[in-house]
């Protein structure tokens, strides 16, 4: 039986990032993608231009439209943008119960652009983590949501992911090492992920891309490491083969579909 993955998150017009990434990321991996859009995004490989956040009761609608309706066998969220579409994703969360969901705590594009309030942080950190399973912030996210220096270190990424309330996936690409090493951290225990450094410019949407794989299989029954090693498995060769493609004149996205071209 195919699972059902829902994403809810902004949008990429050019499909690098957001809901566009993720629905190839789900697909990709097997399972059906569903998807609640949080923000109208007008971006490409070369910046954000501009943003128009959902009404609230539009989203609310959009949420009750799925799980009325379809099995949620998992959840990424991404770009939520404020602290009241925060809030209205964590009511329904609330009211839905859903048992694994994954947060990709989308502050910042890869261009720089901040693609949420900076007042915000404190209602992602207070009132929408505590109720999802996973996330799966990068070291500056980490430190925004920790109020702390970001780490530049194995050592204080292992500090860090301790200090972050639910289990946290700690993407350490920022570390500028010729690796990338990932850390998850499940309750007491760490575990490492490791992967070459791939040389390309072409990264945008890696963030959304490995929650959503990450989602993707922790849905279709892999436990939480399992699934995490598998997505990076899957965002390296993604990466791998992102120079065949030919999108953009700046930061180009990865190629979800490798595996079948």
């Amino acid at each position: 039986m195919i699972t059902n993955t829902l994403t809810i998150a902004g949008t990429d017009c050019t499909g690098g990032a957001g809901i566009q990434a993720d629905i190839k990321a789900i697909s990709a991996n097997g399972s059906y993608a569903m998807s609640v859009i949080t923000a109208v995004v007008a971006q490409n490989t070369q910046g954000v231009q501009k943003i128009e956040t959902m009404p609230l009761d539009l989203i609310r609608a959009q949420i009750d439209s799925v799980f009325t309706d379809v099995k949620v066998d998992a959840i990424k969220i991404g770009m939520l943008g404020t602290a009241d579409i925060i809030t209205c994703v964590a009511e329904a969360l609330a009211k839905y119960k859903p048992s694994k969901v994954v947060l990709d705590p989308v502050m910042v594009a890869k261009s720089g652009d901040r693609l949420l309030d900076k007042d915000a942080i404190a209602a992602l950190r207070d009132v929408l983590i505590p109720q999802v399973g996973l996330i799966t912030p990068n070291l500056p996210e980490a430190a925004d949501l920790l109020g702390v220096a970001e780490a530049t270190s194995r050592e204080q990424m292992v500090s860090q992911a301790k200090h972050l309330g639910v289990a946290a996936l700690l993407k350490g690409g920022h570390l500028g090492l010729d690796e990338s090493p990932d850390l998850l951290r499940v309750g007491d225990a760490y575990h490492w992920f490791e992967g070459k450094r791939i040389p390309t410019k072409n990264s945008h949407g890696t963030g959304c891309t490995l929650s959503a794989a990450i989602a993707t299989f922790w849905g279709q029954g892999d436990s939480l490491d399992v699934a995490c090693e598998k997505a990076k498995a899957y965002l390296t060769g993604a990466l791998s083969k992102a120079d065949t493609l030919n999108v953009g004149k700046g930061q180009g996205p990865v190629h979800h579909f490798y595996k079948y071209y």
